[in-house]
């Protein structure tokens, strides 16, 4: 009998250790590694991008610097810098690498102070952030992303600022309000899909570290 209890315990501890695992966030850039990013034109991020213990994307090559593997439904997690008056954005569910900005959602990061659908946490073009919770360039920023199936939410510096749930946007250009927005060949509920993410390069400097990714079932 104290054998089957024994073989027990450890059956329930190989479970809660599968579980563990499975709630573990992933290190996608650990600030030095950047070998599994690649630019959008499929070229490795040069060394000279991995600054600051930061993934710069600006001068990399590419229209964003990206992971070299899909997600769907997952937690992101990043902290981030921008230089002043920069325009950048993190990017996901891209199901095309040569055509980012109509196959995956945008996620706005600029040096702005509005709460427009071009600032800090706004789905860009789609849904305007409920607060700009960005510190003033030169200051680490903390983001978390969560994608759900059709929903996503932005957490900027321990603020909730944005939501969207892309099932609501049906028809190409418009959103659910009737308005229309810039990205009139794709329904967005379409993009509730696999894809790559990534960071933005927009023509100044932003710094992305401590990237890191817990993929949810």
């Amino acid at each position: 009998m104290r054998q089957g209890m024994i073989a027990g315990l450890l059956g329930l501890a190989l479970l809660a250790a599968v579980g563990a695992a499975a709630d573990e966030f992933k290190t996608l850039f650990d600030g030095k590694d950047a070998s599994r990013w690649m630019t959008n034109n499929g070229k490795p991020v040069p060394a000279a991008n991995v600054q600051e213990d930061g993934l710069n994307p600006h001068k990399s090559g590419g229209y964003i610097v990206m992971y070299d593997q899909k997600f769907k439904d997952f937690v992101l997690d990043f902290d981030y810098k921008i230089s002043q008056g920069c325009n950048s954005g993190v990017f996901l569910r891209v199901g095309n690498p040569k055509d980012p900005v109509n196959t995956g959602i945008e996620v706005a990061i600029d040096d702005t102070k509005g709460q427009g659908m071009h600032d800090p946490g706004a789905f860009y073009d789609l849904v305007a952030p409920r607060v700009n919770a960005q510190k003033p360039a030169g200051a680490w920023n903390h983001m978390t992303i969560t994608a759900r199936g059709p929903k996503i939410t932005v957490e900027l510096n321990g603020q909730e600022v944005n939501t969207i749930d892309l099932s609501q946007f049906t028809e190409p250009g418009q959103r659910p309000d009737g308005s229309r927005h810039k990205f009139r060949n794709v329904a967005i509920k379409d993009l509730d899909q696999p894809g790559y993410l990534g960071f933005q390069d927009h023509g100044q400097d932003c710094w992305f570290k401590n990237v890191k990714i817990k993929v949810l079932d």
